[in-house]
């Protein structure tokens, strides 16, 4: 068995690295003012082990640029994204860069989503656009299936292998965070053919839950954890930012990959972090995978 590593997260990190207050417009906020520590990040993330680029284009979608008066620039910060995780690839020599697809609306509000056939159409003009660029698609943070539904739809005119990655209840990883079971996103994996169906941006308890659930489906099973206390009741109002999510402080690179070995022994052979977990959880991975030679 092999184990695929993916990068830990980005906004967050860039974040911290910028000491800037975060913005409505997130991690594409430094598309605009700090390319160059983007890049930087994503070269951290090569080196300390990853073998993929994710693309900082979780949150480039019109709805979410109109409020800041630069939807202008939507494909123009689509391009960079994907250029910056080209080139950041290309300098290290290998690996592979996926092009990241998150939410419409909030994340984590699936209530806010269009129908999957208005969804589908906006995720098509961003897999076109990031074609050119990407090895795989990797629709992330889906909260419900007809959210995750509406972005595999549009992935799929890429013509590139397709990642769904879903988030679960903190509390109770069975469930999707709209409630649904988790089985229900199941389906899916036929209708489009997807390549792999991982669970992300959730907390690692919860993930720990969610993963015996997706074994045996006939595709590459992957997760990436966040490391929040948990996705606070505030967060999913309109206008508020991650200043109202709080990191946790248990949550160590040796007790991050603890919780990744367990994933592992259930059958994940995808795994990487998401939010609040850095280029030191991914270098702790590295490390633990190439002493068993599964990296």
């Amino acid at each position: 068995m092999r184990i695929t590593l993916l990068p830990g997260g980005l906004g967050q990190e860039l974040l911290a690295r910028s000491e800037t207050q975060p913005t409505g417009l997130w991690a594409t906020k430094f598309l605009i003012d700090n390319p160059d520590l983007v890049k930087e990040l994503h070269r951290d993330y090569f080196l300390a082990g990853a073998e993929i680029a994710t693309t900082n284009s979780y949150a480039i979608h019109r709805d979410r640029l109109a409020p800041f008066g630069v939807e202008d620039r939507f494909v123009e910060l689509h391009q960079l994204a994907c250029q910056l995780a080209v080139s950041a690839r290309d300098e290290h020599g290998s690996g592979l860069v996926a092009g990241s697809m998150g939410p419409t609306g909030r994340s984590y509000r699936p209530d806010l989503a269009p129908p999957a056939e208005e969804a589908a159409e906006l995720y098509a003009e961003i897999a076109r656009l990031q074609a050119p660029y990407v090895d795989l698609i990797l629709c992330e943070t889906m909260s419900s299936v007809e959210q995750a539904r509406g972005a595999v739809m549009g992935a799929s005119v890429a013509n590139k292998p397709v990642w769904l990655a879903v988030t679960v209840d903190d509390k109770d990883g069975t469930k999707l965070r709209s409630g649904e079971p988790l089985t229900e996103i199941i389906p899916l994996l036929t209708e489009f053919k997807l390549a792999a169906l991982l669970i992300n941006c959730s907390a690692p308890e919860a993930v720990d839950q969610a993963i015996p659930l997706l074994a045996n489906r006939g595709v590459p099973i992957g997760a990436y954890a966040n490391g929040f206390v948990e996705i606070a009741k505030d967060f999913l109002h309109q206008g508020a930012t991650v200043e109202t999510l709080e990191k946790r402080t248990n949550l160590e690179p040796k007790t991050y990959a603890d919780f990744v070995d367990g994933w592992i022994k259930q059958g994940t052979t995808i795994v990487g972090g998401c939010c609040e977990v850095g280029p030191a959880h991914i270098a702790e991975l590295a490390k633990r995978l190439r002493q068993r030679r599964l990296l």
